[in-house]
């Protein structure tokens, strides 16, 4: 089994389809390697590609007409995004930045199209993955407006524990604080004694990279 074929036949969303299917998948699928820091692509870009992290940690943000930082979601192994832009045929409405060292698989549109015009199975993942995004937006959305600091780092680790988006996600995520800092927009320290709290509470364990989780539930819903 090549490279590529590993990578397609691990994803979450092959076992929903016929190896026809599959086969087709492999097509034109290709990989790229990105530096931390270094763009994937920048808002108002088209990325004719639907992505999946092999390894890493992606960041999905924007920056508004006033300045202000928003980000929407962190992207790790085992996960794919970019789908509504697919489908759509329009440019990324967001950047998309490596925030470690990252690998990516990337299928492109004219093959996505044809599994979502054709494939029963692929269509019943990508609406189960797209319900799920949307709760995660619109929890986004309410965490930056209303949640403080502790409440906004525990949701953030439940959503990066969701076996949905996040398949590679099990009860352990090597994470760092500084990346963790960078998908709640919050600086280091706020995010190192929110940790401590949350570890003192029982929700979580802190390790040095590493932060294992107890109760992804509870820290998806925490403040609510």
């Amino acid at each position: 089994m090549s490279a590529k074929d590993e990578v397609v036949r691990s994803a979450v969303w092959a076992a929903e389809l016929a190896e026809d299917e599959l086969e087709r998948a492999c097509r034109g699928l290709i990989e790229r390697s990105f530096d931390k820091g270094a763009y994937i692509c920048h808002r108002g870009d088209r990325l004719d590609y639907w992505t999946g992290v092999v390894s890493g940690l992606v960041k999905i943000s924007t920056i508004s007409q006033t300045g202000k930082a928003m980000t929407f979601a962190g992207v790790g192994a085992g996960g794919w995004f970019g789908e509504g832009s697919l489908i759509k045929d329009e440019p990324r409405q967001y950047d998309l930045v490596a925030i470690r060292d990252t690998r990516l698989a990337m299928m492109p549109r004219s093959v996505f199209m044809w599994l979502f015009e054709n494939s029963t199975g692929f269509n019943r993942f990508l609406v189960f993955q797209l319900n799920e995004r949307m709760g995660q937006f619109i929890a986004t959305i309410e965490q930056d407006r209303i949640l403080g600091p502790k409440e906004r780092v525990a949701r953030n680790l439940g959503w990066l524990f969701n076996r949905v988006l996040y398949p590679g996600t099990r009860g352990e995520i090597e994470i760092s604080q500084e990346e963790l800092a960078l998908l709640t927009a919050l600086s280091r320290p706020l995010v190192n004694k929110a940790l401590r709290e949350l570890e003192a509470e029982g929700l979580l364990k802190v390790d040095r990279g590493r932060i294992s989780v107890f109760d992804r539930n509870r820290l998806a819903r925490y403040g609510a």
